[in-house]
């Protein structure tokens, strides 16, 4: 059993899609999970549909969103790092990775989660994945926690393998969709399909509703 689960991505809403359940399983097993996010996700495009939020109103509105988010996981500890959404790929690296490694070093885990360097789509998954792997270079090799990664490009499993760890969250599926659905703004359209059945949760696309998968980061330094 894990000690302690560390969870950092950069934007609200990045939990809820693949590692919501794990993080609920690992809680309702008694393990701490911390989840730090390390932007607002303010600069969004999506403001609910017919519109709740302005450009002005975001951040707060994906702030409660988030808390929301974690109340349904059963996340106690949230860490809000304040940095800007988009611009992580452009933040003072060293800001990033020491931030990083400062809860690190507070909280001792035993697992890391973040997105697999490279295989975010998205510049600020990778800069986030990025920056947890150079903070936890910088452990001693006896004392690094397991990273995680989460990739989440089409062609993954071509160019790293097949995943290192699999879970089946299904029976945590009532809470995996609590968690997507506190972030209305983005997945309000998503939620009813997901609850009345007529989103096809057997496709390959939604198969990471049911299942969440991780290649564990490979640190060779």
């Amino acid at each position: 059993m894990e000690k302690q689960v560390l969870v950092i991505f950069p934007h609200p809403d990045d939990e809820a899609f693949g590692t919501a359940g794990i993080m609920t399983k690992f809680i309702n097993e008694g393990v701490p999970v911390t989840y730090a996010c390390a932007t607002l996700g303010e600069m969004g495009r999506n403001m609910g549909n017919p519109f709740f939020a302005t450009r002005e109103t975001l951040p707060e509105v994906r702030k409660e969103e988030l808390l929301n988010a974690c109340k349904a996981m059963g996340v106690e500890d949230l860490r809000m790092l304040g940095f800007r959404d988009k611009t992580l790929e452009f933040e003072d690296s060293e800001l990033l990775v020491s931030t990083i490694g400062k809860l690190i070093d507070e909280l001792h885990p035993s697992l890391v989660i973040t997105f697999y360097p490279g295989y975010g789509i998205h510049p600020d998954h990778d800069a986030c994945g990025h920056a947890v792997v150079d903070a936890v270079k910088r452990i001693p090799s006896n004392k690094r926690p397991t990273i995680y990664g989460l990739p989440i490009t089409p062609d993954r499993e071509e160019v790293l393998g097949k995943p290192d760890r699999v879970y089946d969250v299904t029976d945590v599926m009532e809470t995996k969709i609590k968690t997507i659905e506190a972030h209305r703004s983005q997945t309000e359209a998503m939620v009813p399909r997901l609850k009345d059945g007529t989103l096809d949760l057997n496709s390959d696309m939604l198969k990471f509703i049911k299942q969440e998968s991780f290649w564990i980061y490979p640190i060779t330094q």
